[in-house]
């Protein structure tokens, strides 16, 4: 079989300057050609020719002439139990007891970094179950289900390098007793990294290195697979956003919901307040007048550090990726070919040189960011939250946002609530947590937990399980 490519394939890559990615083709086995020629014909060169000259200029941020902090509604700071929390909660419980709401969960990543091999969702993280993220977050899906009597949805955006063992993971657990049909998954586009001059680049002869679009991709994804479709179908108006780190995210927060309902938002998020000024968060704020997530590296030091006249952060609403997106607003984006911006992470990687050889080369790898779209709707409601409630994400294997931290805030979190019921906690470890875990099926906030909780947990050597 001949290596050479078609004619045409080979015109549009030397017109788009990308013409060395068939230089090992006479290397490859058939089977490998085949395959990588299939790759090579996806690839979408006038977006790659934009890609380049972003490479080219160098990642450097949009200039921007004033920040203002954002409307947020606080209810920890207002009191949680006023007419207007009870009238929001209300309307979020009647819009998830509607069928409206779907759950739409960002999954791309591995767990490499955690020294795990497979998805990060497979990533096992509960203190004493020590159930992977993904069932926490099923069992999580499962209450809800229970509590509005409704068949909700799960969208699950995978990536190039999980989707095969994602769904098996979720297949080998039995879609842990959801309904394989509403479990939808779907996958992210794949970009390739360039060299500085805008060349793509190897990772192996018969291999480019692509890497996944940056969750932002989770909105086109949405449009092309079909799964927006599949949305409508079902009656869905609402996606509760969230991902796969972050095993507090109650996607089933009906305040949140509510209030995003209420203020008529196309797509609304979660804040939490800095734990200092030099946290290095995005936080959630208007940009130029238009409502964003601010880098921490694009605020001027004096913003980052003004406060008001409470003492607070001025600059303080960290974003902690929990968002409600309407549907008719991604069909609304999709359908007129929208592009968020791009954001260019400038990185060191393990490539193949011009001569065959690994390298390691200095290059570009390009993401897109949800947040990015709230520049877009036409409303937006932002929610104050409780970090130690809602927010835990596991990012590193050790040090802060790992699994240890996220176990221990799970802990915290979860003997708070047996404290409150008046029930006995097992002793404290070395490093003072006593190790409980409440299955979220049996209740996801302390006051729930004091109506159900059993009197007896289940116990082992790894501490107290209420199930």
């Amino acid at each position: 079989m001949s290596a050479a490519p078609a004619p045409e394939l080979l015109q549009r890559l030397e017109r788009h300057g990308q013409a060395h990615v068939l230089r090992h083709l006479g290397e490859l086995s058939a089977l490998e050609r085949a395959r990588f020629l299939g790759v090579v014909e996806a690839l979408d060169l006038p977006l790659i020719d934009e890609l380049a000259r972003l490479a080219r200029a160098g990642a450097q941020p949009a200039a921007v002439a004033s920040f203002a902090p954002p409307e947020v509604f606080r209810p920890r700071r207002e009191g949680s139990a006023t007419p207007r929390v009870r009238e929001l909660r209300e309307r979020g419980e009647e819009l998830q007891a509607s069928g409206a709401v779907a759950w739409l969960l960002v999954a791309g990543g591995q767990a490499s970094r955690l020294g795990y091999e497979g998805p990060k969702g497979a990533f096992p993280v509960g203190p004493v179950s020590r159930r992977s993220l993904f069932e926490i977050f099923a069992r999580k899906l499962l209450a809800a289900r229970a509590r509005y009597g409704v068949e909700t949805p799960w969208y699950v955006l995978t990536s190039e390098a999980n989707d095969a063992t994602t769904r098996e993971f979720f297949a080998r657990h039995g879609h842990f007793g959801l309904p394989p049909d509403d479990v939808v998954f779907f996958r992210q586009a794949m970009l390739p990294a360039l060299d500085e001059q805008g060349r793509i680049l190897f990772a192996a002869r018969n291999e480019l290195f692509l890497a996944p679009n940056g969750h932002g991709g989770v909105l086109a994804a949405l449009a092309s697979s079909g799964a927006l479709a599949h949305a409508r179908a079902r009656g869905i108006r609402v996606f509760s956003y969230f991902q796969v780190d972050n095993p507090l995210a109650p996607p089933a927060d009906p305040l949140f919901l509510g209030l995003h309902a209420a203020q008529g938002a196309q797509m609304s998020s979660k804040v939490v307040p800095k734990r200092d000024p030099a946290e290095k968060v995005g936080v959630i704020g208007r940009a130029d007048g238009k409502l964003t997530c601010i880098e921490y590296s694009d605020l001027p030091n004096d913003l980052r550090e003004a406060r008001d006249a409470r003492g607070e952060l001025v600059f303080g609403d960290g974003n902690i990726a929990l968002h409600a997106i309407d549907l008719e607003f991604v069909d609304a984006l999709t359908a007129r070919g929208f592009k968020l911006p791009w954001h260019l992470a400038r990185k060191k990687m393990s490539v193949l040189d011009e001569h065959g050889r690994p390298a390691q080369r200095e290059g570009f790898k390009f993401e897109t960011f949800v947040f990015d779209a709230l520049s877009l709707a036409r409303a937006s409601a932002t929610l104050e939250v409780d970090r130690r409630e809602e927010f835990s994400p596991v990012k590193n294997a050790e040090g802060q946002d790992s699994p240890a931290t996220a176990r221990a805030d799970l802990c915290r979190l979860h003997a708070g609530w047996v404290r409150a019921a008046g029930l006995p906690l097992p002793p404290p470890d070395a490093h003072g947590l006593h190790p409980v875990e409440v299955d979220p099926c049996l209740a996801e906030d302390a006051e729930t937990f004091t109506r159900r909780a059993p009197r007896a947990p289940t116990s082992s050597a790894d501490g107290h399980l209420y199930t």
